[in-house]
């Protein structure tokens, strides 16, 4: 079943838990790029480049897409890997962050 495009805009704020300032400190960082070939997916730059806290009703079915796979990322590696609140040099923590999501600041 797929979510509504409420829900999946609110589990997105949540998820990403990062400041637009603090990603893109991130994204700069070498450390982002330890994380592993696809640096996010270009998902960090994405979501700084969308406005995450924009109007919901300005945003579009590209934006919701987007959004919807922010949140499955996150929620999936979360789920799995107890490593990226544990470590902070391991790879998981890193590409949560690429994501726009800081294990820490839960």
């Amino acid at each position: 079943m797929v979510k509504d495009n409420d829900t999946v805009i609110q589990e997105f704020n949540e998820i990403v838990n990062m400041t637009s300032s603090e990603l893109e400190e991130w994204l700069k960082q070498q450390e982002s790029e330890d994380a592993g070939w696809s640096k996010g997916d270009g998902s960090g730059e994405t979501i700084l480049d969308k406005n995450p806290n924009k109007d919901p009703d300005s945003y579009d079915d590209e934006d919701l897409q987007h959004m919807r796979k922010v949140v499955a990322y996150c929620k999936r590696h979360l789920a799995q890997e107890e490593k990226a609140k544990q470590n902070t040099d391991s790879k998981s923590y890193k590409s949560l962050k690429n994501w726009g999501h800081d294990a820490l600041k839960t």
